[in-house]
């Protein structure tokens, strides 16, 4: 499974751009990640126009403390689950709220919830 399809990663370098420039913006996670054998899920927003392997946004590996940060889509591309499985990307996925919302909500219950 393709994670970023070209659409997708428009978008998240459209928010990278917004950001780079400054903006005090809060966007919606554009597109949800995880591991179907094992507790993590990526929530991101944004790619580093400068950098586009770099994603940003609310990131759980299923410790019980979810927290926003900057990761590499090379990484998560490489992650296996307990059985081996590749990360994939949630098709029914569709943010309904900022980041932050998320963000809040995640720390709050100890993991992203949707």
């Amino acid at each position: 499974m393709i994670l970023l399809t070209s659409e997708i990663r428009a978008a998240l370098l459209a928010n990278g751009e917004k950001t780079k420039t400054g903006n005090d913006h809060d966007p919606r996670p554009v597109v949800k990640l995880f591991t179907p054998d094992a507790g993590a899920t990526w929530l991101l927003t944004e790619l580093d126009p400068d950098d586009p392997d770099i994603a940003f946004g609310l990131c759980d590996l299923g410790l019980g403390c979810p927290e926003l940060g900057s990761v590499s889509i090379a990484e998560i591309e490489s992650v296996r689950g307990r059985f081996g499985l590749p990360v994939e990307r949630d098709l029914w996925f569709e943010a309904d709220k900022p980041l932050s919302v998320y963000a809040d909500s995640a720390r709050t219950a100890g993991y992203i919830q949707t």
